[in-house]
This record gives structure tokens, sequence and C-alpha cells, in this order.
């Protein structure tokens, strides 16, 4: 199965409280259906001291559900959905909003 969003995607968050804000994708969990993008949905957590970490507040981003992001258009930078095609013998992912095919 070829993935919509996959790791290294430029995404923008189409809804809540990231509304609007664009980020790269660091990681992908298809099981749960949820993605990881820098510096979307940042929370700070208490970290405890131990031998390999410092203690204190850290800031990290938790994932997001796929429903709420939309890839980013490589020819125009505004969210796209995604189709598939095959190009030759290998299907590609291509943007519905401008028809260009998205790398990767």
């Amino acid at each position: 199965m070829s993935a919509r969003i996959r790791k290294g995607d430029k995404v923008v968050v189409i809804t809540g409280r990231d509304k609007g804000r664009a980020g790269e994708v660091l990681e992908v969990r298809p099981t749960q259906n949820r993605a990881v993008v820098r510096g979307i949905n940042v929370v700070k957590r208490h970290q405890r001291q131990s031998a390999q970490q410092e203690g204190g507040i850290i800031s990290k981003e938790l994932s997001v559900h796929m429903s709420n992001l939309a890839l980013v258009d490589p020819s125009d930078g505004k969210p796209t959905r995604i189709g598939f095609k095959m190009v030759g013998d290998k299907k590609v992912r291509f943007a519905k909003r401008s028809g260009a095919e998205i790398d990767g």
C-alpha cells in the first residue's frame, strides 16, 4: 500500500489548534493513522533527571491525526489532496490541485 503522506513531506495543518501552520513530517505511524510534524502540536513535558538525560521542562512534538493534515502543493504552496497514477510501470503520487507529480 502506498501512503498518501510520507516522511519528509511538507504538510499544512487544516484544522485544530495549529491550523494554517506548516512543517515537515518527521515520522509516520500508519497503524495509528497519525504523523509527527516538526513544530506542530508542541507540548511541554517535565523530564526527570537520569544518567543519560538532564532533568527539567522539555518541549516535544506529539503526533497529529492524518485527517488534519494536507500535503503542500509543490507548484503553488497551497494545501492539496493526493492522487495516484501509473507512469510507465511505477505508481506515483500527484497533487490533485495542479496535477504536479510529488517526489518521493
